[in-house]
């Protein structure tokens, strides 16, 4: 306590000393604009300083001269009053011993009685201290949201909830009115006893700010250890300062952040809200339906922007895309023969957070971790967790920097203390198909018809594959077997392929959307990279016409989404083999990124079993277990090779809707889909007002877009 006591009088004086010294070039400035005009020229010896503090501190209101301060005129007092009004008086005996003056009043009330003249200070309690941290108010202040909110969704509204909606909001009405439980205060104080220290509002700012700078400064300096121990050097220091913070961290002010606030409050300058809650809370919050609506509407960023959530959640969402490629690559380049199953089960083993908690300790991230000590991380089990997540971040904020490459030799030397092993899993050998034919294949197209047609497709998109046997592996499907064309079918690419495509999705989407937390990134990264959207990809692209069977009358087959999913993630591992990670992008930001402004408009980032489940827990009745939507297989008809199933949905006890398909898990989404069109959901019917509302313009494009392009297929 007292190494803090003198760090913070060697920083208010340091502050004060540089705002005197700045003061002096020009002494109508306020400190803040000198130190902002000037950027601080010179600083005072400390022995100006305590000069400067003790000409500075006779009483405000000396006992014997009330009499003839009453008396002045009323421009003196005001003249008087202006030179007081932002500074900080104390009375040792007072808690707190220092206030600011806001206002300096001489008016008697009794004139037969002379009294000192009153201070006045607008001040703000503390939410502990207020109703705000009232658990009565907060109670009542819950059931209150809880209840409008479900009646703004509810078809009909009774009389009796309406009533009770008015009387829990006149109940909260008459908690705030309180005086001894508002926010706002007016405190009026006697300035007998008070002293002027001759130090204004603006050189606390200054000095509170301070010990700020120092915490960082040294969590900096550690920062330098940690560098040397991940073997790459930060040039963006704050990236890796990200990296390390833990959603539960709030700013340090080097003591207790209560105090800080409450000097700030007490002494800084006047602000109309208390503390830094609001702007923190303004991009911190992430739950409740109505902000996933306001978030999840809005349309990414063109260019790269910074994000505002100052916390580690996004960047591991970064890394653990990093981490599951680099295992997938690695997996699959060094066991060529093992397959998808096998290949899956490698890579689980590899990223589960068991594992890369252990490599989280290797680097001592533990001690360079930034986290409150509450109860969410005071179990061993959920520290190791959120190493986990830390690490994933690191490696997330080392990809984003110096790229993959820094990535790749980073988790390399530590998945491995051996240089041998090292050695292997960083130099991987080329595809069995590339080492048959090192420079080029493409002298094989005469022979084969298969690949001349392939030709084709490589007209249709452009891309000229150096080794077109691999693009004949990803069209190949599992039921052709073993052939000395392909050497085996496209399982093993596909499970590349779905990892690359993750990869890529998620760093975009972490740069051109800076407002979203990890879960809504990855509710979008859901809606680009899912079956549905893979499958419409491939049809466009005619794929299909493409695929390898071993169907030998020829004929077109209509493949399954699944099937058609495969082949385009198959298509994404080829074309990254035979090229690099660099076609890829421009592949999906042709392909992929320009769908999220559709998906985006007309809602589609949820599937719709999701959705259905949302709208009706906005159905619920207070104080009742909420009704969830159920499931029922009401027919299962063909042979068990092409069965096709019917499914049923209801809500409390009614059937709103029924859908059909090849698994139980696509008919209940059929289900569910049939659900949201026909059943009349407020929710629904907000959410589309919402974004129309937001969007006019853009959907009026979109749906002319959409005309134009079904008058373009009539006519074709």
């Amino acid at each position: 306590s007292l190494s803090l006591s003198l760090s913070l009088s060697l920083s208010l004086f340091l502050s004060l000393s540089l705002s005197l010294s700045l003061r002096q070039i020009d002494p109508r400035l306020s400190s803040m604009t000198i130190m902002s005009t000037y950027g601080g020229k010179e600083v005072l010896s400390m022995h100006q300083v305590l000069l400067y503090l003790l000409r500075s501190s006779p009483a405000l209101v000396p006992e014997e001269e009330i009499a003839n301060m009453l008396q002045w005129e009323e421009l003196e007092w005001q003249k008087y009053a202006e030179e007081c009004k932002g500074m900080i008086v104390t009375n040792p005996g007072l808690k707190p011993s220092s206030v600011r003056i806001d206002q300096l009043d001489r008016e008697q009330f009794n004139s037969s009685v002379i009294t000192f003249p009153i201070i006045v200070h607008f001040g703000i309690r503390p939410a502990q201290l207020s109703y705000a941290g009232d658990p009565q108010y907060q109670k009542l202040w819950k059931s209150y949201v809880k209840l409008r909110h479900l009646l703004a969704n509810s078809p009909k509204v009774k009389q009796i909830d309406k009533q009770k909606l008015t009387q829990r909001e006149e109940a909260l009405q008459k908690i705030r009115q309180k005086n001894t439980m508002r926010r706002e205060v007016t405190v009026e104080l006697s300035s007998q006893g008070f002293w002027k220290t001759g130090i204004r509002s603006d050189v606390c700012q200054h000095a509170m700010m301070l010990p700020v700078l120092t915490h960082h400064i040294r969590y900096h300096q550690c920062l330098m250890h940690l560098d040397k121990l991940i073997g790459y050097m930060f040039k963006e220091r704050c990236l890796l300062q990200l990296a390390m913070t833990h959603p539960s961290h709030h700013l340090n002010f080097g003591m207790n952040p209560d105090h800080a606030r409450n000097s700030l409050s007490n002494c800084g300058i006047r602000q109309p809200k208390y503390g830094d809650r609001k702007v923190h809370h303004m991009y911190m919050r992430k739950k409740g339906i109505n902000t996933l609506i306001n978030i999840m509407s809005r349309l990414g960023q063109d260019d790269p922007s910074p994000s505002r959530i100052n916390h580690n959640e996004r960047l591991e969402f970064l890394g653990d895309a990093v981490v599951e490629f680099l295992t997938s690559v690695h997996l699959y380049y060094l066991f060529p023969n093992l397959e998808e199953g096998g290949l899956a089960t490698y890579r689980t083993a590899i990223v589960q957070n068991q594992h890369l908690a252990m490599l989280a300790k290797k680097l001592e991230l533990d001690r360079f971790m930034l986290y409150a000590h509450g109860p969410d991380l005071c179990r061993e089990s959920d520290l190791r967790h959120a190493m986990a997540n830390c690490f994933e971040a690191l490696i997330g904020a080392v990809y984003l920097e110096g790229g993959l490459e820094e990535a790749k030799q980073l988790f390399g030397r530590l998945l491995f203390n051996s240089e041998d092993l090292r050695e292997v899993w960083l130099n991987y050998p080329p595809h069995p198909l590339q080492v048959q034919e090192p420079l080029t294949d493409r002298q094989l197209i005469e022979s084969s018809p298969v690949l001349q047609k392939l030709t084709d497709f490589e007209d249709a998109i452009g891309v000229l594959f150096t080794h077109v046997r691999l693009l004949a592996r990803a069209f190949t499907l599992r039921t052709v077997g073993f052939n000395h064309l392909t050497l085996g079918h496209n399982q093993r690419m596909e499970f590349l392929g779905d990892s690359i495509m993750q990869l890529v999705a998620t760093e975009y989407l972490f740069i051109h959307f800076p407002d979203h937390h990890e879960g809504h990134l990855t509710l979008l990264r859901s809606s680009l990279v899912n079956n549905r959207t893979q499958a419409k990809v491939a049809e466009e692209l005619g794929m299909q016409e493409f695929a390898i069977t071993n169907d030998k009358t020829k004929r077109p087959v209509a493949l399954r989404t699944k099937t058609l999913a495969d082949l385009l993630e198959s298509f994404i591992a080829a074309l990254y083999i035979d090229k690099d990670l660099e076609f890829v992008h421009t592949f999906m930001n042709v392909c992929f990124f320009p769908r999220l402004k559709e998906f985006i408009l007309n809602q589609d980032w949820n599937d719709p079993k999701s959705q259905l489940q949302q709208c009706c827990l906005t159905l619920r009745t207070e104080g009742k277990e909420p009704d969830i939507p159920l499931y029922k297989t009401l027919q299962t008809v063909g042979p068990s090779h092409a069965r096709t199933y019917t499914v049923a949905v209801y809500f409390k006890g009614e059937r709103i809707g029924c859908g059909k398909g090849p698994s139980i898990q696509q008919a209940e989404m059929g289900a569910a889909m049939d659900a949201l069109e026909k059943y009349n959901f407020p929710q629904m019917a907000h959410q589309k007002r919402f974004i129309e509302r937001k969007y006019r313009q853009e959907l009026k494009e979109m749906r002319r877009e959409r005309e134009r392009q079904e008058r373009d297929s009539d006519e074709g």
